[in-house]
């Protein structure tokens, strides 16, 4: 009889499962212990074997895309076997689900055809409406001055209801979530409505202000009008365009005295991408220009021999030209995804606050120095971080501890984990028993498990059970930093660079190397004198190394 194979929890975080890759087509033989398929966790990417032997019938997840655990990943049956119930193919639930309440059925309980006439109605509706807006109005929305702007403030009116407004004019100052920005008539007309009022806020693409011939009647607009569509006013707007730009190109685009009509904010941008104004032909009444003709405008690449620029008695500004890069998108993988969520919660859930000390390493170098001497040895200062980090925490239990809604857990293992950086993002190897390992022991595994969290080789319990984590980045050249806390831990250890700089050591003026060691503390569990008093100790234990003996 077939079994149906449901995507696996390989974590006590896992929430869903990515197909990393498949090993067994539909129609392969499977047997008990082999491959399936490869499952991207939120730690790491493992090996799932089959359980059960027989032919691989049916794949619920395809490669590359995930799925929530129990959902089902394959079906692994006889050949031939009918598995159309298993795949889902009896819908006999979903029918019940789906089934139209008494009260609402028609008469053929044909709903879908029964509710596609009022939703044409509708339509039909919205376009009788929008057909009420008088000839030669025109609703002008909440501008969308930013990308993020969801809603703007009428920080200043410049234009009063009855004002003649021309093309280019200023017709109020809107604030965005960013600044306030002059925004500029697009049309010419009377000002026949404010929609929102001086200092008041409004969504974008709501009614901002209404324009049309004076005397216009409106009412019908703002009890329920809507803007005309686009495509309607399209070939209109064109035309208009087309014959404006016949009649500017007949006309002289300066005013008498050679001063150029232009608007204050097109000018002011103008002046902002270096764009020479006399180059540009305005396409404003009497060809002045306005703010589109400065975004529109495009360089010309040909030299300019006309007689105004030869009589002109300054040279033209050249124009700016940045070479615009493209922006590009990569999908968020399952460890990425899964990074963001946990570290997101630790921010805003954990209260964290921040330690910082600088430890003395000079005895520290000296006593790496003379461990590596020996045969077959070669400790890092991270190894001896994280034995002396270990050491203190036995000192100090209320640090090696986590936090519960009800209580607080005390843990009886000293479980360090160690924050390796891998092309995904970031994974945390767990020390176990660290307190109990010696130097050789911690660099033998600390190197191990690097090596396969890079090759995505680590397992789901390799990378569970840690009660404190240190990070490390003084590889890096960085001196100090703060870190996220990893929870379930309560704190974390910050490393950063060995750094050569004079100190003050018995009232002289030396060269020593310090380090600085930043930790983050919840403060739900770690007090700040219990945090300060365990990098005390930490900070003993880097100084004089034999400590560590007794």
């Amino acid at each position: 009889m077939a079994e149906v194979i449901t995507m696996p929890r390989l974590s006590d975080t896992m929430t869903e499962g990515k197909v990393a890759k498949w090993h067994k087509k539909v129609g392969d033989t499977v047997n008990e212990g082999d491959i399936l398929a490869e499952i991207e966790t939120d730690k790491a990417v493992q090996d799932f074997e089959s359980e059960i032997k027989g032919t691989l019938l049916y794949i619920g997840v395809e490669e590359g895309n995930g799925a929530p655990v129990d959902s089902v990943l394959a079906i692994i049956g006889e050949q031939g076997e009918d598995i159309s119930a298993l795949k889902g193919g009896d819908n006999s639930d979903d029918k019940k689900d789906n089934e139209i309440p008494e009260n609402f059925k028609t008469e053929k309980e044909n709903t879908a055809v029964e509710t596609s006439e009022p939703v044409e109605k509708e339509a039909d509706h919205e376009e009788t409406s929008a057909t009420e807006i008088p000839e030669g109005v025109e609703v002008v929305t909440m501008p969308r001055l930013s990308d993020t702007m969801t809603e703007g403030k009428v920080a200043k009116w410049h234009k009063n209801v009855g004002d003649t407004v021309k093309e280019g004019d200023i017709l109020a100052e809107i604030e965005t979530d960013k600044a306030v920005q002059d925004f500029e008539a697009e049309t010419t007309g009377t000002l026949l409505h404010q929609g929102v009022a001086e200092g008041e806020a409004a969504p974008v693409d709501s009614v901002l202000a209404i324009i049309g011939p004076e005397g216009t009647d409106v009412s019908g607009v703002l009890s329920g009008g809507k803007k005309k569509e686009e495509t309607k006013k399209e070939p209109q707007r064109k035309a208009e365009e087309t014959e404006k730009s016949e009649t500017v190109q007949q006309q002289d685009s300066t005013l008498p005295g050679d001063r150029i009509a232009i608007s204050p904010l097109a000018k002011k941008m103008a002046k902002e991408k270096g764009i020479d104004i006399t180059s540009i032909q305005g396409t404003g009444e009497n060809g002045r220009i306005v703010r589109k003709d400065i975004e529109n405008y495009q360089p010309s690449t040909k030299p300019d021999f006309s007689e105004t620029a030869a009589a002109s008695p300054k040279a033209a500004q050249p124009a700016m030209n940045f070479v615009q890069g493209e922006d590009s998108e990569t999908p968020n993988s399952q460890i990425r995804t899964i990074i963001a969520k946990r570290l997101s919660e630790s921010k805003f859930t954990a209260p964290h606050y921040y330690l910082i000390i600088e430890v003395n390493m000079d005895k520290a170098i000296q006593a790496r120095k003379e461990i590596n001497s020996l045969p077959d040895t070669r400790v890092s200062f991270n190894d001896m971080i994280i034995k002396a980090t270990a050491m203190a925490l036995r000192k100090h239990p209320q640090v090696n501890s986590s936090w519960k809604e009800d209580r607080i857990v005390h843990h009886g293992n000293i479980n360090v984990g160690v924050a390796v950086a891998v092309p995904d993002g970031l994974v945390v190897p767990v020390l176990k028993n660290t307190d109990q390992m010696n130097y050789t022991q911690i660099s033998a595994a600390v190197k191990d498990m690097a090596g396969r969290a890079k090759s995505k080789g680590l397992k789901a319990n390799e990378m569970e059970g840690s009660t404190f984590s240190v990070s490390n980045l003084g590889m890096y050249g960085i001196d100090t930093f703060t870190s996220i806390i990893n929870q379930p831990n309560s704190a974390i250890l910050s490393v950063g660079a060995i750094v050569e700089k004079p100190i003050v050591k018995d009232g002289q003026i030396v060269v020593g190397n310090t380090m600085k060691l930043s930790m983050a503390c919840d403060h739900r569990v770690v007090d700040g004198a219990t945090g300060a008093e365990f990098l005390q100790t930490l900070r003993t234990y880097l100084e004089q190394p034999l400590t560590l003996l007794l």
